[in-house]
């Protein structure tokens, strides 16, 4: 594994509880990183001498401003690129933009702000609007996420259809609950492969605030706090992996036949069979597919 990214969950708490949230991003989540955990990180992906991006995201990374800058900072001093991904909440006004963007000017190679129905009333919000000038006048450059709503209705010519610059929802947290029940649905037997993760030599992981490392969010394969990052990377094998190895093989549709899993006949996308088989096997796999918060239970 040649890892050239960490994706920091700074925290799963968010200021919103988005239908669409594969983290389950909510007020009433808990976990976050203190700075000493973030420094700890940043050593052991210096001492790996491929890490090049780090991400700070959540939940909402500027919930706790303060930490999310210095952390920012001493990344950036060490040398890395750095990302952010933010909802925005904090742009009320062009001022108040500026002045939470001020501090990131020259230190930030990528903010990524989220502008959807899921976030706001309008698909181009108020806060988007000044996050968005405020980025521009100090030099920071700027990414925008808008996740389309499902198409519920006339199924059949509308599926797989979205505006230019939206992307689509991926079935998986809080979306399965919220959104999946209407939405088209597929034979489950064509999910035979996973659409969105290099499992077999992936250049990113996700890192929560327990230290977990996730190569896509649920599915774990080991724990920075407990061991050394590059003995993790080392030590995963994706055909050894109980559950990589059985995505890699036939997707989420072998994940469901190699376990003998319970299934309904359709799913919405890949994403929600492989969820539903995962939440299936959490009793099997206790240290992989975890922690409670990405599965709703907290």
């Amino acid at each position: 594994m040649k890892l050239t990214g960490l994706h920091l969950l700074v925290t799963y708490q968010c200021t919103f509880e988005c239908d669409h949230c594969f983290a389950w991003g909510s007020p009433r989540q808990t976990g976050v990183m203190t700075l000493k955990d973030l420094r700890n990180v940043f050593q052991q992906a210096a001492g790996l001498g491929t890490v090049e991006w780090i991400y700070f995201e959540g939940g909402e990374p500027f919930l706790y401003y303060a930490t999310t800058v210095k952390a920012i900072q001493e990344a950036h001093a060490m040398g890395f690129q750095v990302g952010v991904v933010s909802n925005t909440y904090w742009a009320t006004s062009l001022e108040d933009a500026r002045a939470s963007l001020q501090p990131l000017a020259g230190l930030v190679d990528d903010l990524t702000i989220s502008s959807d129905l899921f976030h706001y009333g309008e698909l181009h919000s108020q806060q988007t609007s000044h996050a968005e000038q405020a980025a521009r006048e100090l030099g920071i450059p700027l990414g925008v996420i808008c996740v389309a709503q499902p198409k519920i209705s006339d199924a059949a010519s509308s599926f797989g259809k979205i505006a230019d610059g939206e992307s689509a929802v991926m079935f998986r947290g809080r979306a399965v609950e919220k959104l999946a029940p209407q939405a088209p649905k597929a034979a489950w037997k064509q999910f035979a492969a996973c659409p969105h993760e290099d499992l077999r030599e992936p250049d990113r992981l996700h890192l929560d605030p327990f230290g977990n490392l996730h190569i896509c969010q649920g599915i774990l394969i080991g724990n920075l706090f407990r061991e050394p990052l590059g003995e993790i990377c080392v030590r995963y094998n994706p055909q050894e992996h109980p559950i990589t190895s059985a995505l890699l093989s036939g997707g989420p549709a072998e994940l469901v036949q190699r376990y003998d899993l319970p299934h309904q006949e359709a799913y919405a996308d890949a994403c929600h069979l492989c969820y539903e088989a995962r939440r299936a096997l959490r009793s099997r796999f206790p240290e992989i597919l975890a922690p409670d918060q990405m599965y709703g239970v907290f």
